[in-house]
């Protein structure tokens, strides 16, 4: 027998022994000998049941969280808090080939600032495409803090698509926020600057030439792209624009932005003066921003706005005339500002206040449509008295930030950065429910699906800002810690402590895992990038090399374990395109790209066309190999890019080196080919006898091992051919050729056999 068709048997024998050997010499450790011996308490052993997700089993939620400094975005499941994947949005990511193939570059272009390619990115507030004020699971916004642009990922393959920079800002925090059906994606300034592209004004002119802004980006979701010309955008006073929210149900068509620094204080140490903390945080209240961006959309649609670097703003003093800006005082210096699910309150965290301040969209609008005002602004805002803004004030503690709600009605939850707590509090009594401590300096916190119309309670998890003592230490510079916490009772139970190594976290957003529907391979030939077919994308048997002047292009396929073609031969100077199209249909059967010192790397997914380019400027031998291990000859999926010296020629006649394999040799393989073959007629027969057409995911790996079959009778007539010949080498090589596309096919008939026999497939009568 074959050793392929003996590998299964062996397998499963030595398992069955080796477990029975090992029960007989070792007893196994029951729980209480388990929490004796780590010291652990009934309490611990709850709450890592309550996180434990057994194997094969998937978790409830799935958790987009920013990368900070990263540039990327962090996914990772609840309650198990496993990482799952890093996302390339504003930075490079190798293994992905994000930022190294042609089609990932595009969309870093994308992102470009005064035509300079931006290296890093400072990711902060995701947000998840909603229908209905309801989190849809299509796509996924971020925004970039140290260069304002936005980002588009598409939820169907965890891709970025599109990146767009603001083309008025300087810098922005107050981003990505979305309406209630992503009619648009805004995003708020931060520091105030002169609007105009490379405009200088020096800060003595803050007041006059300096300012904010809200800028609405219009997202058409049918092409999932922003469309930048129907987007614009809101001057706004220097004030130092934070985050915002959108409206809901009554409050829907308005959107509420917090801002800090309405003193509009210029710092300056080295000139003698305090530093901008100190002249920032002098008053005692900030503005909230209340807008009506849907009347502004009209405004902007009716010739309305200015044009400012080919961008349509519309001016101050043309939304205070026409009725869309007001401002309310609020506690200095806020950071979060969160409308409730119902739509009709605005809750707001003054950070150097002990209170959150709870407004009331109704009462904002009575005082707007009765014309109560009781002052302007110096850029003539009008301004609602807070007392005829507020609903009530909750003192919760030192550093209140951020808040998110419960699925239970009124019950909401704020960090406190000071505290370094979470105090959970009625926001319709404004009676506090209870407190925990994290682990240090709470930022941002998330409840599951927290600020859309329905969240869901179950789940909260603290962003924390310092780990301290919390793990193995590491060096100076610590890992974040998103703590979890269990907010089903009436007390919240801390569950778990998750440490987050890459980039500094600021905010995330969670989503029912049910929700997502993304695909596990592309149409064979799919630019992931567009959503397209690539021009240029070959199938089996249709590879081709052509060279032009200079230019040499490669339409090229990788499978199961070889390239087409494996060997490149070129020039020094010569610019080499290679458009690779991974031919499997099998879901994770991903390849990798990669030639050695050409700094280039392409990830390919099942039914991916990916575009890499170089210029090959030194000669040599460079190996290019798969760089995601596929399979078990997955060392030999290989080739050479040959680059010879300009008008080198050969100067004798070369043979390739090789085994010398005798006429015995080639019979020996042609039993191995019958004894393999048994076996996968064995498996089949067993897929075929019962409903495997129910199964997508077994359907498409019968798929794709008729595909490695189907490519047999060509190796076969090449093999009978050199038999015939007596060429035993050629005749034992293409043998074993068919040898390899048989291993390839009974791996995934044997996967498709293990998943119908776990999922309880049912006999066809």
């Amino acid at each position: 027998m074959s050793t392929f068709a003996v590998k299964p048997t062996v397998l499963l024998v030595a398992a069955g022994i080796g477990l029975g050997a090992a029960s007989t010499a070792w007893s196994a450790e029951s729980l209480q000998d388990v929490l004796k011996r780590r010291g652990l308490s009934q309490q611990d052993v709850l709450a890592a049941a309550k996180t434990y997700v057994p194997t094969g089993k998937r978790d409830e939620f799935v958790v987009f969280s920013s990368g900070g400094q990263s540039g990327q975005v962090i996914v990772y499941g609840i309650p198990s808090m496993r990482i799952l994947k890093y996302i390339g949005v504003f930075t490079p990511e190798p293994w992905q080939g994000y930022g190294f193939d042609e089609e990932s570059k595009m969309v870093l272009r994308g992102g470009r600032i005064d035509g300079r390619d931006m290296t890093w990115g400072d990711t902060h507030h995701p947000a998840i495409s909603e229908t209905n004020g309801q989190y849809d699971g299509q796509f996924l916004f971020i925004n970039d803090k140290a260069n304002p642009r936005i980002a588009v990922l598409d939820l169907q393959d965890f891709e970025t698509k599109q990146i767009v920079v603001n083309p008025i800002y300087k810098s922005e925090h107050g981003g990505a926020f979305v309406t209630t059906n992503t009619e648009y994606v805004f995003e708020a300034a931060q520091y105030p600057a002169p609007l105009e592209n490379q405009k200088f004004y020096p800060l003595e002119e803050m007041n006059d030439k300096y300012r904010g802004g809200m800028t609405y980006w219009k997202f058409d979701r049918k092409e999932g792209r922003i469309n930048v010309k129907e987007s614009f955008s809101v001057e706004l006073p220097p004030y130092w624009q934070d985050l915002s929210d959108a409206g809901k149900g009554p409050s829907e068509g308005w959107s509420f932005t917090n801002s800090f620094c309405s003193e509009r204080y210029v710092g300056g140490i080295e000139k003698g003066r305090p530093p901008y903390e100190a002249g920032c945080s002098a008053k005692d209240t900030d503005y909230l921003h209340v807008i009506n961006w849907k009347k502004a959309a009209e405004l902007v649609a009716a010739g309305k706005a200015k044009t400012i670097n080919n961008h349509k703003v519309l001016p101050i003093d043309v939304a205070v005339k026409e009725g869309i800006l007001f401002l309310v005082p609020e506690p200095k210096s806020p950071h979060g500002v969160d409308v409730t699910p119902d739509g009709k309150l605005i809750i707001v965290a003054g950070k150097l206040d002990t209170h959150v301040s709870v407004f009331s969209f109704e009462k904002i609008m009575a005082a707007i449509k009765a014309g109560k005002f009781e002052s302007k602004d110096p850029y003539g805002i009008p301004i609602i008295g807070i007392k005829d803004a507020l609903d009530k004030q909750v003192q919760l503690g030192l550093g209140p930030l951020h808040t998110q709600y419960d699925s239970k009605p009124c019950v909401a939850y704020t960090s406190l950065y000071v505290d370094s707590q979470v105090a959970k509090w009625d926001y319709c009594t404004g009676k506090v429910l209870d407190k925990l401590s994290v682990h240090y300096n709470i930022g941002h916190l998330m409840t599951m699906e927290g600020d859309s119309v329905s969240p869901k309670g179950r789940y909260l998890v603290a962003l924390n800002k310092l780990a301290i003592d919390r793990f193995v230490p590491v060096g100076p510079l610590h890992p974040q810690n998103h703590q979890l916490i269990d907010i089903s009772n009436d007390k919240m139970q801390l569950l778990y402590d998750m440490p987050l190594p890459l980039g500094e976290p600021h905010y995330a957003v969670a989503i029912e895992a049910a929700k997502l529907k993304p695909g596990v391979r592309y149409k064979v030939g799919t630019d992931s990038r567009t959503g397209k077919l690539s021009p240029d994308y070959v199938r089996a048997g249709e590879e081709v090399t052509t060279k032009t002047g200079n230019k040499i292009v490669v339409k090229g396929t990788l499978i199961r374990s070889h390239f087409t073609p494996e060997t490149i031969e070129a020039e020094v100077g010569d610019e080499i395109t290679l458009h690779l199209t991974n031919l499997e249909r099998a879901q994770d059967e991903t390849h990798g790209f990669t030639v050695s010192t050409y700094n280039v790397h392409a990830s390919l997914e099942p039914g991916k066309t990916v575009t890499v380019k170089f210029k090959a400027d030194k000669e040599g031998v460079y190996p290019y190999y798969c760089t995601e291990f596929c399979s078990a000859l997955h060392l030999e999926m290989m080739g050479y890019l040959l680059v010879k010296p300009k008008g080198w020629k050969p100067t004798k006649t070369a043979a390739v080196a090789q085994a010398v394999y005798t006429e015995a040799d080639y019979k020996a393989t042609l039993k191995k080919v019958a004894d393999t073959q048994a076996v996968i007629d064995s498996v089949v027969g067993f897929i075929t006898s019962v409903n495997y057409k129910d199964f997508p995911d077994v359907v498409a790996m019968v798929e794709d091992a008729t595909d490695q079959l189907g490519k047999i009778p060509e190796a076969k007539a090449k093999a009978e051919a050199a038999a015939a010949k007596k060429d035993w080498d050629q005749a034992n090589l293409w043998a074993e050729q068919i040898w390899q596309y048989q291993v390839k096919a009974a791996d995934l008939g044997l996967r498709a056999k293990t998943y119908l026999e776990q999922n309880n497939a049912k006999k066809v009568q």
